[in-house]
């Protein structure tokens, strides 16, 4: 029976489906939203759309016409809101929450030189990453790390976090959540084109970082230079 709709974009998100086909699980998913990132390098979603048709997965794209009926929905790399009145939505975080609430957590968790990474599946909530933690996992880090190089780490976390929830859903399995400790809680902002300005005040080690962080999929670390605004790759 199909049980499972999936909103994915990114790497991740192909990595995902991916290891789902991987573990013959397709056959749970009802229907694959696909989302569009013009601001990533390569946002996946032409892949994500090839996998589909390959595997004869329904999609469609996130402003197409579409309604979700499965009982469950999980959102991988999604940043827009998602309203499932009718369906429970599993939300794949990239933190340890409560650590890193809110928008790119991983590239500010490499910024700040960050010993640990993780993926954190939760119930969605009314507010954003406070919802009760279903299952985590992680993995230590060591740099110089690119971003790049750390979404390839943790894109095996993701793909287990996710099938395992999708065999508990197929063997009928009750998904049991556990609520966040919000005296641990911390938050991660927004990032914008002028977020990618490097701090020359900052130290040289986070300076580093930061140009990791920013990279490929991203623009990419900028600063002025006589007057023009410049790419800085390493």
């Amino acid at each position: 029976m199909k049980q499972v709709s999936l909103f994915l974009m990114t790497q991740k998100g192909l990595d995902v489906l991916n290891s789902i086909v991987q573990n013959l699980l397709q056959n749970l998913i009802d229907i694959v939203v696909i989302g569009r990132d013009p601001k990533i390098l390569d946002d996946s979603s032409a892949d994500i759309k090839a996998l589909c048709n390959a595997y004869n997965i329904p999609f469609c794209y996130r402003n197409d016409h579409f309604k979700i009926s499965s009982p469950y929905a999980i959102a991988i790399s999604w940043r827009w809101l998602i309203d499932l009145p009718n369906s429970k939505l599993i939300v794949l975080h990239d933190s340890l929450l409560p650590r890193y609430r809110g928008f790119a957590p991983l590239v500010n968790q490499l910024v700040n030189g960050e010993k640990e990474i993780g993926v954190t599946a939760l119930w969605a909530s009314s507010e954003y990453d406070r919802g009760d933690i279903i299952s985590q996992e992680k993995i230590s880090i060591e740099y110089p790390l690119k971003i790049k190089d750390a979404i390839e780490m943790i894109a095996p976390l993701y793909s287990r976090l996710t099938c395992n929830i999708l065999e508990k859903i197929s063997n009928k399995k009750e998904l049991i959540g556990t609520a966040q400790v919000e005296e641990q809680a911390s938050y991660s902002l927004w990032r914008d084109e002028e977020d990618y300005r490097i701090n020359w005040s900052d130290s040289a080690e986070r300076i580093a970082r930061f140009i990791d962080a920013v990279g490929y999929p991203y623009a990419g670390a900028e600063a002025i230079l006589n007057g023009a605004k410049v790419k800085i790759l390493e």
